[in-house]
Parts: structure tokens; C-alpha cells; sequence
């Protein structure tokens, strides 16, 4: 009997652990970052080495300082603060302000992550939420971008409009689009372009997003369909008038586009939580990512669209709820 008594303890599910923990996929995505990080250091210099590192550990103590507050046991061994803090280092130019990385960390963390209760309670995502917070307090120094400098990392920063940008304003005078606005997609795949830290390599932001996938961080959902509505749909638009509307390669390639769609909108506390939601929201963020793009007075929509479609993660759960198994529907009656 004494051999048989595990068989009686009753405990609530989960029964199996998929091995998965907090702190585990808080490491696997600063992991999955790191390639990025040292893309944008090798490109912008050392300026993006300052920008990630205030925003780094202003993360770590403004949150450490908040539990504090709280009354809470100060702790940050979770690594969410260091991830939120060099997520908002990549919304960031490569040469800001060391004041203003600190005020978009402190943004990030008191009013887009702790104001709601902590990790796990934010409405929306606090990184994105400080890019919108610095960008309508800071608008010439949030689009104030340097050109990308490879290897030099004690360059003079010389300022530049990214790709998104020097296609609107061409709009705006012209109607049209300036003469070789598809421009190298080379270097856009590889980064050698103007841009926030995080936009600024494809190659490397896919790498993660890989690791992520094969370490079962995320899923295929939001990514898949968040790249492929705006793919498809600029491609609609591309085809029914190319002197207005670029090449979908142009906008897959540049902007933030692939950050958002891997590293942020697939954030698990504020997108849903089935399949089918993931799919709807992924073609949220992507129809209104483009519309933004296309129509809007910003050259870039991502942290406005994953942002609203934040907002309505909580009507997606309620209404595509999952169908309990063995319900009339699950065997194929009426």
C-alpha cells in the first residue's frame, strides 16, 4: 500500500508540464533578439550600444523600484523588465537621446506594464505603448534617423529618411513615387538601411522568430498571418497602380513590419489565445498596418495597429471561445 499511495493524491491541472516556464521564454526571446542587437550595433556604432543599454537596465530599475513601492519582493529575475527594455530600445533611432531612451523604458514599465497590475494583467504591449508615448510627446526626435554606418563604430551620425518615409513625402509632393522607390532589396534584407534600431534587419529578426517557432515560444498563427495580408494586399495594390504603391517587397522588407509581427504582436498576454483568434488578429494588425501605410500621414503602422487590435483581444477570446470536445458540433450533428 505504501508503494501505491502517489496514486491518491488529487491535484488541480495541468497534470503534464510542457517544460515551458516564465523566466525559460523570457531567455529564449532575448536570445532570439540577439542577432538583431548586434545587426544594429554593427551598423549605427556605439550610439546603439548606449540607446540599448539605458533602456536596459532603466527597465530593470524601474521595475525592481516599483515592486519596491509596492510592497512586493523586488525581483527581476523573470528577465520580462530587461526584454521590455530592449524592446523599446528597437523602437527607438539608433542615436536618441540617453534621456529619452530612459523616459520610453520608464514609460514601458510604470504606465504600459505595471499601472495594470504586472506582468500578465497589461492591456497592451508597454513597449509599444512607450514608442506611442514618445512619438506624439518627442515627433522630430523620434523620426530623427541615422544612416547606417557599417563596422565604424565611432561614426559621425548623418541623419537619413528611411525607405517608408522618403516614399510618403515624394507622395505628398508628387503623387508619385520617386524614381527607384523599390530600391536595393538586398540591402534591405540585410539591414543597410535607415530605420529604429529593430527595423533594420530582416535576416537577423527572422532568425529569432525561427528559434522562437522551434522552441515553441509562438506559434505560426499571428506571424503567418500578419506578413501574408500585407504581402497580398500590397501586392494588390502594387499591381493596379505601381507608381503609387510599392513593390509588397518594399513593405515586408522595411519599417518595422517583421518585429512587429514575430516579436510583439505575438506577445501571449495581450494577443488571444486560440488558433482562429491569432489568425484574425494577425489579419487585424495586417489590414491596418497597410492602411496606415498606405493612406495615413505616418510612413509606418505597426505599433498603431498592434495596439488596437491589443484593445480587442479581449472580445476575440470572448467570441471565438473553443468548442468543449464532444459538443453536437464536434461529431458533425445539427
Amino acid at each position: 500500500m505504501d508503494n501505491r499511495e502517489h496514486l491518491l493524491i488529487v491535484s488541480p491541472s495541468p497534470h503534464q508540464h510542457c517544460g515551458l516556464t516564465t523566466e525559460g521564454m523570457m531567455a529564449s526571446v532575448l536570445l532570439a533578439l540577439l542577432p538583431a542587437c548586434g545587426v544594429a550595433v554593427y551598423l549605427f556604432g556605439l550610439p546603439a550600444l548606449r540607446t540599448l543599454s539605458i533602456c536596459v537596465v532603466t527597465a530593470v530599475i524601474v521595475e525592481v523600484l516599483w515592486q519596491k513601492a509596492s510592497g512586493k519582493q523586488p525581483s527581476f529575475r523573470d528577465g520580462s523588465a530587461a526584454l521590455t527594455g530592449l524592446l523599446v530600445a528597437f523602437n527607438l533611432p539608433p542615436s536618441s537621446p540617453w534621456w529619452l531612451a530612459l523616459l520610453g523604458s520608464l514609460v514601458a514599465i510604470a504606465v504600459g506594464k505595471q499601472v495594470f497590475g504586472g506582468l500578465g494583467h497589461n492591456l497592451f504591449n508597454p513597449a509599444l505603448v512607450a514608442r506611442v508615448v514618445l512619438l506624439v510627446s518627442f515627433p522630430s526626435l523620434m523620426t530623427r534617423w541615422s544612416a547606417p554606418q557599417p563596422g565604424r563604430l565611432l561614426a559621425d551620425a548623418v541623419t537619413a529618411a528611411t525607405p517608408l518615409g522618403e516614399m510618403k513625402s515624394a507622395l505628398w509632393l508628387s503623387g508619385r513615387l520617386p524614381p527607384g522607390a523599390g530600391g536595393s532589396l538586398t540591402d534591405y534584407l540585410l539591414g543597410n538601411m535607415a530605420g529604429s534600431l529593430g527595423e533594420v534587419s530582416f535576416v537577423a529578426l527572422l532568425a529569432g522568430a525561427l528559434y522562437l517557432l522551434w522552441r515553441r515560444v509562438i506559434s505560426w498563427h499571428i506571424p503567418v498571418s500578419y506578413l501574408a495580408t500585407v504581402t497580398i494586399l500590397s501586392g494588390l495594390f502594387w499591381l493596379a497602380d505601381p507608381t503609387r504603391f510599392a513593390h509588397p517587397g518594399v513593405h515586408l522588407l522595411t519599417g518595422g513590419l517583421m518585429l512587429g509581427a514575430c516579436f510583439m504582436a505575438t506577445d501571449l498576454v495581450t494577443s488571444p489565445l486560440t488558433g482562429r483568434g491569432m489568425l484574425l488578429y494577425g489579419c487585424g494588425c495586417g489590414l491596418l498596418t497597410l492602411s496606415i501605410r498606405l493612406f495615413g500621414s505616418y510612413p509606418e503602422g505597426v505599433a498603431f495597429s498592434i495596439l488596437f487590435m491589443n484593445a480587442t483581444t479581449p472580445l476575440i477570446d470572448r467570441y471565438l471561445v473553443p468548442r468543449p470536445f464532444g459538443s453536437p458540433r464536434t461529431w458533425g450533428t445539427p
